[in-house]
């Protein structure tokens, strides 16, 4: 995907991958970017607007534990952009001390989020196609004793991406699904591990050994996810680690018998 003249929508944008990753779509040129997050960063949007200023940038308070305020924002962004072309969830939250918010950021909202987008993007009701891109997690594709809610939901997070770019889907709607799953990356999600594991009594020595695990800036994450989008393989899951970028080939485990 060529991103020149794009319009994009980032959920989550103020965060530490959100902003590294914004930077890398302002400089590929695109037309319009919507921030969506529960804060507005006014020094961060700022430099921004003064920066690219080729680019119509705005920004919408969302909570994604709440619908109604996704669609709020959606709907304000399609009435701004000619059509969505790009679109990025990117909120996270990695504390299994709250179970359901840790769900309900992690999982539910990406999938209103989604299916919200559709009714914009679907290309057989008026949009143009193109790509949703969900950020999952390394936690997404194996599983983490240390965080096995996070864990359960980033692992739906990648099963529902990958399910949407059925052929079937695809064909019609003409919107591309890709999984993003970073390893460790220098964000405020690392901050005080020990504190947010599933089973704090027993989860320490895991901690112990998490903190020994090599991570990667949130800049070089953020040119990889740019340059998964640009390849935009449909349907693909993308591990991003220690500055690395492979994609992810999932097994087939199951073919059903048909009657």
């Amino acid at each position: 995907m060529d991103l020149k003249d794009k319009n994009i929508i980032y959920i989550g944008g103020f965060g530490g991958i959100g902003q590294k990753c914004i930077e890398e779509f302002l400089k590929k040129g695109i037309k319009s970017l919507f921030v969506f997050d529960l804060k507005e960063n006014t020094k961060v949007l700022g430099y921004w607007q003064e920066t690219y200023t080729s680019c119509d940038i705005s920004f919408v308070t969302v909570d994604v534990t709440k619908t109604e305020t996704i669609e709020t924002a959606y709907k304000k962004a399609s009435d701004k952009m000619s059509c969505i072309d790009v679109v990025v969830n990117g909120c996270g939250l990695m504390n299994d001390r709250h179970l359901d918010l840790t769900i309900d950021i992690n999982l539910r909202g990406v999938l209103h989020s989604c299916m919200i987008a559709l009714g914009y993007m679907d290309k057989s009701k008026g949009g143009r196609g193109g790509v949703i891109v969900n950020i999952s997690s390394v936690a997404g594709i194996q599983t983490s004793g240390m965080f096995a809610i996070y864990s359960a939901a980033k692992h739906g997070v990648t099963a529902f991406s990958r399910a949407m770019t059925n052929p079937l889907y695809y064909m019609h709607t003409g919107v591309n699904f890709i999984t993003i799953c970073p390893g460790l990356t220098e964000t405020a999600l690392l901050d005080n591990v020990k504190d947010k594991t599933t089973l704090l009594e027993y989860g320490q020595p895991m901690a112990e050994r998490f903190l020994k695990i090599k991570t990667q800036p949130a800049n070089v994450c953020a040119e990889n996810i740019v340059k998964a989008v640009e390849i935009n393989k449909v349907g693909s899951v993308w591990l991003l680690d220690v500055g690395t970028m492979s994609e992810v080939q999932m097994p087939t485990l199951w073919e059903p018998e048909m009657k």
